[in-house]
């Protein structure tokens, strides 16, 4: 069985860099740092996605899904060079994004989920996983894709993002991807990609230790 699953596991095959974690100030007045996870807390993470799998509200249904796939995937060493972010405001648990680098040129952009709504934290961490792909990773490109309008309005057309050509399938369905260049990126920056460095100490601790709450879709379903 160990000779089996040598075979199997899969896991970083680049050299692995830590995100530089930072603060950003949301439209509401409220700090969020972005901070990058562990293997070791995927199982919290999957604990807060599980509610959304049936909301059909928004597609998080299919959202959360894949999203829960690919990090039990990555926690399971069945998913190769994922990395995950995590927005926290006062300890609170508000976002969840995740990439995928192909190899060391290309990175695959797999999902962006808001569990706080109205304050562009999925904005803000869409950026935030493209920055750490184009900066810290160095890639020449990002394949994109969405799976609702909000999505496609917050990332293709906020973006300025266009097909790839030659056509390209996003392993995200099969999907058409659309593309983000380093060159495309850096034009954007000034505008769309925010946050302070290093974090203070304070909101640190707090984002070390974050607390799931209830999902602002889940609540506006109940009510």
């Amino acid at each position: 069985m160990e000779n089996i699953e040598s075979m199997l596991s899969v896991d970083w095959d680049i050299p692995k860099i830590p995100y530089p974690s930072k603060i950003v100030t949301l439209p509401t007045g409220d700090r969020m740092v972005i901070r990058e996870i562990s293997r070791e807390e995927v199982p919290q993470i999957l604990n807060v996605i599980k509610p959304l799998l049936t909301v059909a509200a928004d597609y998080y249904d299919i959202v959360s899904a894949r999203v829960y796939a690919e990090l039990l995937g990555w926690y399971r060493y069945r998913v190769r060079n994922e990395y995950c972010l995590v927005g926290v405001v006062d300890g609170d648990l508000v976002g969840i994004v995740n990439n995928r680098l192909l190899d060391s040129k290309t990175c695959i952009s797999l999902h962006t989920m808001a569990l706080r709504r109205g304050g562009r934290v999925g904005a803000h961490l869409f950026a935030a996983k493209q920055e750490h792909a184009i900066e810290t990773y160095g890639v020449d490109e990002i394949l994109v894709t969405a799976e609702s309008p909000i999505g496609f309005n917050r990332w293709m057309v906020e973006w300025g993002l266009g097909p790839k050509v030659p056509f390209a399938q996003h392993e995200l369905g099969g999907a058409k991807a659309f593309v983000l260049t380093k060159e495309a990126y850096y034009q954007k920056k000034g505008k769309l990609v925010f946050g302070e460095r290093p974090v203070p100490q304070e909101f640190y601790e707090k984002a070390l230790h974050f607390k799931a709450v209830e999902p602002d879709v889940i609540r506006e379903k109940r009510v």
